[in-house]
């Protein structure tokens, strides 16, 4: 696989997200009623979750699948809401109803909440703040100048004094704001997400063991990591967990021209809904497809 430079069209964003889960119920009720996700479908054993009328989310109900462990896969999905208060609405949802966390974040670029959904799915709740502050430098994310804390609660609840009333849910405007993986290696990672589909590296860390990419300037969409070893497995097509990720870009146009360079470099790709299914060098699923609203 060569490493090319023709870079993916700038308004390239993320689409949802397929997770295989074991209670279906139990996992659609967690992001229904304590992250305030719409359910916008339900057939048969899959549930589609979004905000608005964008899906975010599809749990499909597999009754052969298993938990593994040490495998190539999700580390978290980023659910990007469109204001500060609706993060701080989120923060109440968690406290008011005991929800477990990982920890928090202030990157710079972000506010970050990280929590467990009920199948071990990692979450990263996320807002952002406005790009002219991010730390960034030469085009590429400056970890010298990123801070190192936590999220100030304090300070966040704030937003809910300036505005009392009542949340109503996920508001329309709230996206995947970038996937996080876990991967068997950086560098073929990085000859395909940067070489061969042209995303942009924003942060590149081989003593952090980590890979950060992106689209039109993002501080990232999509972000790599080798944490749980070099060289770890795929995971098995029965695995719990994550199944595909969307990437979505703006017309067929780009389309056609990112089939074209799998094909170049002899990378299989399947039809998938509307869009293509193909496999990153750790196994892990994507589909290419056309942002519909675009």
């Amino acid at each position: 696989m060569s490493i090319t430079h023709a870079r993916i069209h700038e308004k390239t964003c993320m689409g949802d997200v397929h997770y295989a889960v074991a209670d279906l119920d139990r996992v659609a009720s967690f992001y229904r009623d304590i992250l305030g996700f719409a359910v916008l479908e339900q057939a048969g054993d899959t549930v589609v979750l979004g905000a608005g009328d964008r899906v975010l989310l599809r749990l499909t109900k597999d009754p052969a699948a298993r938990r593994v462990r040490g495998t190539a896969g999700l580390y978290h999905t980023a659910f990007l809401v469109p204001t500060r208060r609706d993060l701080a609405h989120l923060a109440l949802r968690i406290a008011e109803s005991r929800t477990r966390i990982h920890g928090t974040s202030n990157h710079g670029t972000h506010l970050a909440i990280y929590l467990p959904d009920p199948e071990g799915n990692g979450i990263e709740l996320a807002w952002d703040f406005p790009e002219e502050v991010w730390p960034i430098k030469d085009g590429a994310l400056d970890l010298g100048a990123m801070p190192r804390q936590g999220v100030d609660f304090g300070e966040l609840m704030k937003e809910l004094d300036k505005n009392p009333s009542p949340w109503t849910g996920l508001p329309q405007g709230t996206v995947v704001g970038h996937i996080h993986l876990h991967v068997s290696d950086l560098e073929t990672s990085e000859r395909f997400y940067h070489g061969v589909l042209g995303f942009d590296v924003m942060m590149k860390s081989y003593d952090f063991g980590a890979l950060f990419v992106s689209a039109g300037g993002y501080h990232h969409h999509i972000g790599m990591n080798i944490w749980r070893g070099i060289g770890i497995p795929k995971a098995s097509p029965d695995a719990l967990g994550l199944r595909t990720f969307t990437v979505l870009v703006p017309h067929e146009e780009e389309l056609g021209r990112l089939q074209a360079r799998l094909a170049a470099e002899n990378i299989a790709c399947e039809p998938s809904g509307a869009g293509l299914l193909v496999r990153d060098p750790s196994g892990i699923g994507l589909i290419l497809a056309v942002d519909e609203g675009a």
